[in-house]
């Protein structure tokens, strides 16, 4: 099923995600909670992968309370899908004094 519309019922998840994340910066403590619990469920329907995507713009923000919301989504999707995240990280080359290349996943891939 490679077709055009092989992501088509991805979309209603991707749109309830899309209604969803902007509530991360919610103070209440009972909307955090829901939230948090909402993106959770959301990364088990569209996958880690999806989820990582959203994340990561907010990781380096220059304001401290972004950062701090977008970590605690960050951890929460380590602790719970860390091994579908590996994949989806960015290729870094090689230096002088470390290595980062992952041979074995670029064998499957």
């Amino acid at each position: 099923s490679s077709g055009i519309n092989a992501e088509w019922p991805l979309r209603p998840g991707i749109h309830l995600l899309n209604y969803v994340w902007p509530n991360i910066f919610e103070t209440s403590p009972h909307v955090i909670n829901a939230v948090i619990e909402a993106i959770e469920g959301l990364r088990c329907a569209l996958g880690p992968v999806k989820v990582l995507q959203y994340t990561l713009q907010g990781l380096f923000h220059p304001a401290r309370k972004v950062r701090d919301v977008y970590w605690k989504v960050y951890n929460g999707l380590y602790i719970s899908a860390q091994d579908a995240l590996v994949p989806a990280f960015p290729r870094i080359p090689d230096d002088e004094k470390n290595s980062y290349i992952r041979h074995e996943l670029e064998y499957f891939l």
